[in-house]
Formats: structure tokens, C-alpha cells, sequence
């Protein structure tokens, strides 16, 4: 029967005998995969921070984000961000105090540059990163204008997308100083 000092030293016998097996010991690697140069992890560094830092070029508003989300969003978001098989995308505002909060872009997202962010990298669900800045900007125009943020025909670039406040970004608290 393993008592738990039998799994203690059975555990310390692993890790001692495979570290001497691989040669590897505190402080030192694997020795897997290669270095990247910073032409490589630049090309990979799309982090959009919310003060707006790391947007990319580009330009778009709600009209021409209409055709983009229609594409690539309204299968699993429904019609105008709302019944669709995935998250509901629109509504929800007044609902984070009550028992049956509906967190969606409009009633919870604290930054529009965060949200641009996440459909960056994951959306549309089944072709992530396969859209294009400017379609990045048009599809964030639609669903700030579909949550009743900003006008259809507002330009979203990596200037003005920043200046948007949401409603509710003023609640949330940072666990450190940014």
C-alpha cells in the first residue's frame, strides 16, 4: 500500500533518475525548439492593450461591418448579436446587479480595444486571425453600434477606437497598478 512518504519518495525518485536520464537539472532546458528572432515574434505579437497600444492599421464603421459579420460571425451569434447557438453579443444593460446577469459587450466589456483584441485572435470560431484590419475595425464598429456604443457610420481606426468609453468600464477594479 503507498503511504503518502512512499508516493513523496517515488515522486523524488522520478524526478531525480529522469533529470540524470535526460541530463537536465535546475536551471537548464530541455534543449527543445529553436530561438526565435524578433522579426518572428513580432510577426506573432498581435496584443492589443486597453489604452489602445499594438492596434494595427486600418479603418472600418458599422455599415461595412454589417457584410462582415453576417459572413463570419451570425452563425453561432444570431441575427444582430442575439440568438444564436454562442454567446449573445447585444444587450444585458441593467442586468450585472441582478440574479440572472447577461454579460455581453454592451453591459460588461470595460474596453473597446480588448474586444477588437479578441476577435483578432479568436474569432470568426472555425478561421481565427483569417480577417483582415480593415474587417477587424468594421465588425467592432457593428457590434459597438449594434450595443448602442457608437453611430453606424463612426470610423474605427487605432486612433479613435481608444476614445470610445463603455458603460461599464468604470467597474471595474485593478488587482495591480497597470
Amino acid at each position: 500500500m503507498f503511504t503518502p512518504d512512499r508516493w513523496l519518495g517515488t515522486a523524488f525518485c522520478f524526478i531525480v533518475c529522469t533529470s540524470a536520464a535526460t541530463g537536465t537539472w535546475a536551471g537548464e532546458g530541455p534543449s527543445l525548439g529553436v530561438e526565435l528572432s524578433v522579426d518572428e515574434v513580432a510577426a506573432v505579437d498581435i496584443t492589443v492593450m486597453p489604452d489602445g497600444e499594438g492596434l494595427p492599421a486600418g479603418s472600418g464603421n458599422a455599415k461595412a461591418g454589417t457584410s462582415v459579420y453576417v459572413a463570419n460571425c451570425m452563425a453561432c451569434h444570431g441575427e444582430k448579436g442575439v440568438g444564436g447557438v454562442n454567446d449573445t453579443l447585444v444587450g444585458g444593460h441593467g442586468t450585472l446587479t441582478s440574479d440572472r446577469p447577461q454579460k455581453t459587450i454592451g453591459s460588461y466589456w470595460p474596453y473597446a480595444t480588448t474586444l477588437f483584441d479578441y476577435v483578432r485572435r479568436a474569432m470568426p470560431y472555425q478561421t481565427p486571425g483569417s480577417l483582415e484590419n480593415n474587417e477587424l475595425y468594421a465588425v467592432t464598429a457593428y457590434l459597438l453600434h449594434l450595443n448602442g456604443i457608437i453611430e453606424e457610420d463612426k470610423i474605427l481606426n487605432a486612433e479613435t477606437l481608444p476614445e470610445i468609453e463603455m458603460p461599464n468600464r468604470d467597474n471595474f477594479v485593478w488587482a495591480y497598478s497597470p
